[in-house]
């Protein structure tokens, strides 16, 4: 994976307001081939660590044809969440934002082997080993282990109840005696005060899920590296998780009971017997 540089030669230049789209402008000639990161502004919040989850806002130039490459701020289109540092993305995207803070503007300019390889990318207007620059906006940083934190406000005495466990996974105590609920319930136990999940957003989770049946934990981000990231409202989780999640406010943890209709019906899958109800506690660190 190519490393950055400083570059000695001429370099594109940023105008606009972080937050904006930035406007590129090209120096003559063709790019030195080198993979240069520079800092346009340096923001004051939280600094970028290998493997923390990242929100990003991007615009983008091809130097080598001089034309616009689809951004992030235009119409349609959302920030970019991603693990950084750890290969999800180009490195143009995965190398450049570790080590700098939230609300940073940075420039990079991105040969093929830190861009779109000798392939290039035609959907994006990006030739085969093509130049791009791209300036980044970090918008946000979710280091892995992180957590919702607020005032707690207890489910119902009907439901089943939630013991903090810090940095790992709650405990969840299923009342005893009382039969498992038929319909979707959902309790609010710390109300963030971030924006409305909306259907089709990628979600930032920690999550741990237990059996109604016995208690047993099945499943828990905090077994697989700690959050991750599902698209919600969209039917690419369970239906009680998109139901009981689209509306929730980020900065929520949210205590969903969900029925085997809106769960696995039938189907047995790995530690879930076929037709168990499904108890979750959902931290939702972010949404884009």
């Amino acid at each position: 994976m190519p490393s950055p540089v400083a570059s000695a030669s001429p370099m594109p230049t940023v105008s606009g307001d972080v937050g904006s789209k930035a406007v590129i402008t090209l120096p003559p000639g063709q790019p030195s081939g080198q993979f240069v990161v520079s800092t346009v502004s340096e923001g004051e919040g939280a600094t970028v660590n290998r493997g923390d989850w990242v929100t990003v806002n991007y615009t983008a130039k091809n130097w080598t044809t001089g034309k616009d490459v689809p951004s992030s701020y235009d119409a349609g289109s959302k920030p970019q969440l991603y693990q950084a540092g750890i290969g999800q993305l180009v490195p143009a995207f995965d190398q450049s934002v570790v080590g700098h803070k939230v609300g940073s503007r940075m420039l990079v300019v991105a040969p093929p082997a830190a861009a779109f390889g000798d392939q290039g990318n035609t959907q994006l207007g990006v030739g085969k080993g093509d130049t791009v620059v791209f300036v980044l906006d970090i918008l946000e940083d979710v280091p892995q282990d992180s957590v919702v934190t607020g005032t707690v406000t207890p489910p119902p005495a009907n439901l089943p109840q939630v013991k903090e466990n810090g940095k790992a996974a709650p405990t969840i105590t299923i009342p005893q005696g009382v039969p498992a609920p038929t319909d979707l319930q959902t309790s609010v136990l710390i109300k963030g005060d971030g924006k409305p999940v909306k259907s089709g957003q990628t979600v930032l989770v920690q999550y741990t899920g237990v059996l109604y049946s016995n208690g047993q934990q099945f499943d828990s981000s905090w077994n697989h590296g700690g959050a991750q990231a599902l698209q919600i409202g969209t039917g690419s989780v369970i239906e009680g998780w998109d139901k009981g999640l689209v509306g929730q406010s980020v900065g929520s943890q949210v205590l969903l009971v969900v029925p085997p209709a809106l769960g696995y019906k039938d189907q047995a899958q790995n530690g879930i017997p076929a037709n168990s109800t499904l108890v979750f506690v959902i931290d939702i660190l972010e949404a884009v």
